[in-house]
């Protein structure tokens, strides 16, 4: 009999009362928080001024909320939520009976996440008149802990999971009512965007001078993207819908999504290492 992983952890870290603090949220926090240390690091580092610091993490905060939750909603289930758009934005849901019920936010879309990023650093960088990619390319380098976070934070929550598999590194996700393993496409992910923190810090300590040139912001978008395409062939659709788009095209969703930002990242990396070779 192979040896899988029974995953059956308890979603919540501590109570205290009445009030809950989830692994997912809590760990959300600690990704957002490690990138902010980080961020700062490197600001301090290239002597700019901290004036422009704390803006900068109030600007990108709102950016990934807002992002993460419209990008869940408008693709993903944009019928439901565009009947219902108060639930876009406030954390409660509508019962079949009319009456309204505290449920959270359940939902938030990287893709989401990521466009609402950006357009927060642009308005950034226009308010503080920053070099945008001098901007883009710190947060380049720290993005890939909060990623990292977030999908641990998936994996606490037994969701976004992989197909079947009868691999010995398969995950039984008993919360789920299942007992069978699945690829626990969640943990590839943290661990590949682990990796790409330490191989931007690396890139960063050894070569600072490409600091600015969109390198560290497309190594950050084409790593991320290409492989989030790539292991989507890995993983369960989110949504039932996906089904026919993937006997239609053979790509799911995110699929779909991931190619745009990952041909953007591969602009902005090939852009940056032409000029250093011109130069």
């Amino acid at each position: 009999m192979l040896n899988y992983i029974i995953w059956n952890p308890d979603k919540v870290f501590f109570t205290l009362g009445s009030f809950e603090v989830r692994w997912y949220g809590l760990l959300w926090c600690i990704g957002l928080a490690a990138a902010y240390f980080i961020v700062q690091w490197i600001y301090r580092r290239e002597k700019i001024g901290q004036d422009k610091f704390e803006p900068l993490f109030i600007y990108c905060f709102v950016g990934i909320i807002l992002g993460a939750r419209l990008g869940h909603c408008l693709f993903y289930e944009p019928a439901y939520f565009l009947s219902h758009p108060i639930e876009m934005f406030l954390p409660i849901r509508q019962l079949a009976d009319g009456s309204w019920k505290l449920t959270g936010y359940a939902g938030l879309a990287s893709h989401g996440g990521t466009a609402g990023i950006i357009l927060a650093l642009w308005l950034y960088v226009r308010r503080y008149k920053m070099p945008i990619l001098t901007v883009v390319d710190i947060i380049g380098i720290a993005t890939p802990i909060t990623a990292c976070a977030i999908r641990l934070g998936n994996l606490m929550n037994s969701e976004i999971v992989g197909k079947a598999t009868e691999s010995a590194m398969g995950f039984i996700f008993v919360q789920n009512g299942e007992d069978f393993a699945r690829y626990p496409a969640q943990l590839y992910e943290a661990l590949a965007y682990l990796l790409l923190l330490f191989i931007g810090l690396a890139f960063y300590l050894k070569s600072r001078y490409r600091i600015g040139t969109g390198f560290y912001f497309g190594l950050c978008l084409s790593y991320i993207f290409i492989f989030r395409f790539f292991i989507e062939f890995l993983k369960e659709v989110q949504e039932q819908w996906e089904l026919n788009m993937v006997d239609t095209i053979g790509l799911n969703q995110g699929q779909m999504l991931s190619l745009p930002f990952a041909l953007v990242g591969c602009y902005f990396l090939y852009k940056s290492i032409r000029k250093q070779k011109i130069s």
